[in-house]
């Protein structure tokens, strides 16, 4: 028990001096994991829902979205399937700046994302409020492509992928957690790659 518990609290850094969470190896590769067939979303027809307990409810299309305020991240990314690509450098909309649009009550606690295709995936407001955090739609300079969730993804780089969901539809805002897709199949509520939280299983 002991290893184990200090395996995990283990970090290394690669070449260049980059963290690399415990049990992740790292490539310059970006693999493509999605379940379900990859959605064809033109940007002419997309749209973006802020709802839930907020303020007020908004419909966003792509020329309101892309209209915002533009931000850079560079942040690596890290798949519960154990790969991390280090450097990444996403463009995007600020997931503050959509929340200074809709204004969330005051009883809203956790957010739930929707995509097209029917995925979900659920994760604490105060997450998604890390200034790291943003809806991309540029990806190393290029518009992000469909098969790494283009038009539009939540990218949350403190989490494992999967809690930064593909084809973002809909921003729900709730007062109790709801369970997403991965999450109600064995995957952790948290996604945290620092402390390992892969699976429910991982616990105790």
């Amino acid at each position: 028990m002991m290893n184990k518990l200090l395996r995990r609290q283990t970090i290394t850094q690669d070449q260049e001096g980059l963290d690399v969470p415990p049990g992740q190896f790292v490539t310059e590769k970006f693999p493509v994991l999605t379940f379900g067939p990859t959605p064809e979303v033109e940007t002419d027809s997309w749209q973006l829902k802020l709802f839930g307990l907020v303020e007020e409810e908004i419909t966003l299309d792509w020329e309101r979205l892309t209209s915002l305020e533009m931000v850079s991240v560079d942040a690596p990314f890290h798949c519960v399937t154990q790969w991390s690509r280090l450097q990444n450098t996403w463009q995007g909309v600020a997931f503050s700046t959509l929340m200074g649009l809709a204004r969330p009550k005051p009883e809203a606690k956790y957010v739930v994302a929707h995509c097209y295709g029917g995925y979900t995936t659920n994760l604490p407001l105060s997450v998604l409020m890390d200034d790291d955090v943003l809806l991309a739609y540029r990806h190393d300079g290029e518009s992000l492509s469909a098969e790494h969730g283009g038009p539009v993804r939540l990218v949350v780089p403190k989490r494992y992928g999967w809690k930064s969901a593909k084809w973002v539809n809909g921003i729900e805002l709730t007062e109790e957690d709801v369970p997403g897709f991965w999450e109600t199949r064995g995957y952790h509520n948290e996604g945290d790659p620092v402390k390992e939280e892969r699976f429910w299983s991982d616990l105790g």
